[in-house]
């Protein structure tokens, strides 16, 4: 319960619309309860005496009555939505602003889809418990205690059936609900490995399509959609025994009220009328009863949910932010025996006792084997990743002293795995800077070559790049993601393998381009010798330590690792060697 608690702190800047909904749900029950009273009245009072004026004057009572509970209960029904959406969008944009404070450590701790389920799924449990369960939760104590008392204030004798039902209905509901709570949160369990296959298939659907995997992918969707399938049964055919067995319960008690209350009138204890009230109010009792036990089921389901949620908020952040005024002054990197390892309890260090320093305006170029961790040097700088011993300097000072924003805005990476959004050229160029003028949208366009294809399209940069860029090429993505990042004008730029689907030529064009901007440090990781080998100095990483640095002509002399990257790359290898 203390998760809940937690999570409707959200709907607390909507609460009016709780507070409203909850008035009008009282006065709706309150004349719905007057109703068997009066029409109690009528049969004992008018129809006993043929008293036809009194009949007709409780029968405009009773209408006047039910027409106030139809709109007091629409009022509730506006006013409950209103505060369940605005509940919702609350606990969704915290949730998504939490997501984006987390750290590249912090999201590897959560799938993407369940992540995307908690977002909405888990959210959408919470808003159907709050739609469904604020109408019994209100009115079924209410009718409860108010049925019960009015109930005995008729026949106190007949109201004891009470004292043998309500056992045996609360012994029925612990039951289902202490079986049917691991229930759900396995079923939203289920629900993310659904989307999981879901997610991979559609990102990787040209894939799928080249090798031909389609019924691979098929049979793979069918196995979690049948586990789907077959949690849901198993948790939704525990929960629907609760009607029944409610039901059955009651509707015995109502056949033990009949026989008892028969006798009653037999003796003159009681009189139809009184009998007829009293079944209205038993059947009141017994809807607030079936309601109450719903609102049980719908706060076991959410519980699930909310667990899950909270999950997310209380994911400690890798990160810790710095509010600092503190700006990157200049470009200089020094790494300072920097190690580093994404797990605190892995056995191994990604990174061991690095020791690297990079002056402004340099360009560094940084090669190694594939797992030798070139990536995962980078992402240190903008503190994507936290270092875990050591100290990285960005611009002569700690990164962990700089806030965040300028920290990134100072950096600017063209990461490995190009990523561009819906919409127009324009938007995505100045998605990572919207106070750029024309003339700045040129020039980044000319040093990264976009120019060379954009005259290509009709609308120029108003071209609609479908959605991820689906209407450009892999090399066309690269040099737009490249002057994306231009345009943020950082003092840093890391280039991490991001020229390898553009052509020599080009590649060189925007190596000379970049060239002639002396302040910025531009790093640059590559497969290929030719697109580091006139950086300045080059960082030859293995197995996540610095083999060697130099130049190129340096390197090619006395490194042996370095000779044989650049030989392979040449004519043929060791013959040409």
């Amino acid at each position: 319960m203390k998760d809940l608690k937690r999570l409707f702190r959200f709907a607390l800047p909507h609460r009016q619309y709780f507070i409203l909904a909850f008035v009008f749900c009282v006065v709706e029950t309150v004349f719905e309860l007057i109703i068997p009273m009066i029409m109690a009245d009528i049969l004992d009072v008018g129809v006993v005496n043929h008293d036809v004026n009194y009949i007709l004057r409780q029968g405009a009572l009773m209408i006047f009555c039910a027409l106030l509970s139809l709109i007091t209960g629409l009022l509730f029904a506006k006013n409950s939505a209103k505060a369940t959406t605005a509940f919702g969008a609350e606990l969704r944009k915290a949730e998504f602003r939490k997501i984006q404070e987390y750290s590249f450590a912090n999201l590897d701790h959560f799938e993407t889809s369940s992540l995307i389920t908690r977002l909405t799924s888990d959210v959408t449990v919470m808003q159907n418990a709050i739609t469904g369960g604020m109408r019994p939760f209100i009115r079924g104590p209410l009718m409860l205690v108010l049925g019960l008392g009015l109930a005995i204030c008729i026949n106190a004798k007949l109201a004891l059936v009470f004292a043998v039902a309500a056992p045996v209905l609360g012994f029925i509901l612990f039951q289902i609900v202490r079986r049917i709570a691991p229930m759900y949160g396995k079923l939203q369990k289920a629900v993310d490995l659904v989307n999981v296959i879901v997610q991979e298939n559609l990102n990787a659907i040209r894939v799928v399509k080249a090798f031909v995997r389609g019924d691979y992918e098929e049979a793979k969707f069918d196995e979690v959609n049948t586990n789907l399938m077959t949690t849901s049964e198993k948790t939704f055919h525990t929960a629907v025994l609760n009607m029944p067995s409610f039901q059955l319960t009651m509707y015995s008690a109502i056949i033990m009220i009949l026989w008892f209350g028969a006798q009653l009138i037999f003796v003159q204890e009681m009189q139809v009328g009184e009998l007829t009230g009293f079944l209205s109010y038993v059947l009141q009792i017994m809807n607030s009863l079936m309601m109450i036990s719903n609102v049980f089921l719908m706060l076991t389901r959410s519980l699930a949910s909310a667990r899950r949620i909270i999950a997310v908020f209380d994911e400690p952040l890798d990160l810790i932010n710095q509010e600092s005024t503190l700006k990157v002054e200049h470009g200089t990197i020094d790494f300072e025996h920097v190690s580093f390892k994404y797990n605190v309890d892995a056995e191994e260090y990604a990174l061991a006792d690095i020791n690297l320093h990079i002056k402004e305006g340099q360009t560094i170029g940084i090669i190694g084997g594939t797992g030798s961790a070139k990536s995962t040097l980078v992402q240190l700088i903008p503190r994507l990743y936290d270092v875990t011993e050591g100290c990285l300097k960005v611009g002569g000072h700690d990164v962990r002293e700089y806030d965040l924003e300028h920290l990134r805005d100072a950096v600017g990476i063209v990461l490995q795995k190009n990523v561009l959004f819906s919409g127009t050229i324009r938007e995505n160029l100045l998605w990572g800077n919207k106070n750029v003028s024309e003339e700045e949208i040129n020039w980044a366009c000319q040093t990264a070559c976009v120019d060379e294809f954009l005259t290509h399209f009709p609308n120029g940069l108003e071209t609609d790049l479908g959605q991820g860029g689906v209407n450009v090429s892999g090399g066309q993505k690269q040099r737009l993601c490249i002057a994306r990042t231009l345009l943020k004008h950082p003092k840093i730029i890391i280039f991490d393998d991001s020229t390898s689907a553009v052509d020599t030529a080009t590649e060189a064009k925007i190596r000379q381009g970049l060239s002639e901007l002396k302040d910025l440090t531009k790093i640059i990781i590559a497969q290929r010798v030719t697109s580091v080998m006139h950086a300045d100095q080059i960082v030859i990483l293995e197995d996540g330590k610095v083999h060697a640095i130099g130049n190129h002509e340096t390197l090619l002399a006395s490194d042996p690792i370095y000779q044989e990257i650049y030989y392979s790359q040449q004519k043929g290898g060791k013959n040409n060697g």
